[in-house]
């Protein structure tokens, strides 16, 4: 298998990765081929995954655009994949061009084409590190450079908590990331959930199957389960909903039915 010359050597290229998926789903380059096998086996149970991907996306961009409307203009967003069109310092640069962002993922080619998009901007850097390792975030020397954690952050979850199994302590690890923001901070979270998908459980769980086989357990929580990891904020109207309900700037009926699965909120620490 040839290695494209964007991919960071020492990385097994024979191996799927979820951000790489991802990064497939929504239209990228930045993916192998076992990346794209993956995600085709992946669709073949639920084909409307592109949109899921991409009512993620636009969610994510409306809870930052809420954020700096409420004098948020700190962002903390773990599990950031790899960058597309859309991301975090654009969407929030637009509404307030002093915006800082730190990004964090743990794929290498997530973090490599990161620092490729950043390089030379001085408001916005990447981390590599784990959301298992909130202490190794934390005291990252991008954190330290770039955010102040006396003053408001959005810690951004987007997609990324369904892939910490119990034993991985998602629970502790959020309220360990909330516990060093200050109040006033916002957790903006999506997860997935076989509530709201257009299939049954049993046809759901053939993507499930997929991605066990690729030793990224999809781990699919329900929508009392996600509430959990707001516990310790205050929960912005409408709530916990379907991604496409959360403050929606078109009309909900119009969205494709996929892209009611999972749950969307933005939490604000007291």
């Amino acid at each position: 298998m040839e290695r494209p010359a964007w991919a960071p050597p020492g990385i097994d290229i024979s191996v799927p990765s979820v951000s790489r998926m991802y990064d497939f789903y929504l239209g990228g380059s930045h993916n192998f081929e076992v990346d794209r096998e993956a995600a085709r086996k992946a669709m073949e149970f639920m084909p409307g995954l592109p949109k899921i991907m991409q009512a993620n996306r636009a969610f994510m961009r409306r809870a930052v655009r809420h954020a700096v409307d409420n004098d948020v203009t700190q962002f903390l967003d773990i599990g950031s994949g790899i960058p597309t069109f859309g991301n975090v310092h654009e969407v929030a640069r637009a509404a307030d061009p002093t915006a800082r962002v730190v990004y964090v993922d743990h794929d290498p080619v997530a973090v490599a084409h990161s620092r490729a998009v950043l390089e030379g901007d001085e408001g916005a850097a990447v981390v590599a590190a784990d959301l298992r390792k909130p202490a190794d975030i934390l005291h990252s020397p991008e954190v330290s450079r770039l955010l102040d954690l006396e003053r408001p952050v959005a810690l951004l979850l987007v997609a990324v908590l369904h892939f910490l199994e119990d034993e991985d302590r998602p629970y502790e690890a959020v309220t360990e990331l909330l516990d060093a923001l200050a109040p006033g901070s916002l957790l903006v979270l999506t997860h997935a959930s076989y509530e709201g998908i257009p299939l049954t459980q049993e046809q759901a769980g053939g993507t499930v199957g997929v991605y066990r086989n690729i030793r990224s357990p999809l781990v699919m929580r329900s929508g009392a389960e996600i509430t959990r990891f707001f516990e310790g904020t205050e929960m912005a109207d409408p709530g916990l909903v379907p991604m496409p309900e959360w403050r929606p700037e078109s009309p909900v009926e119009e969205e494709d039915p996929y892209a009611f699965s999972g749950f969307a909120g933005v939490g604000r620490k007291a």
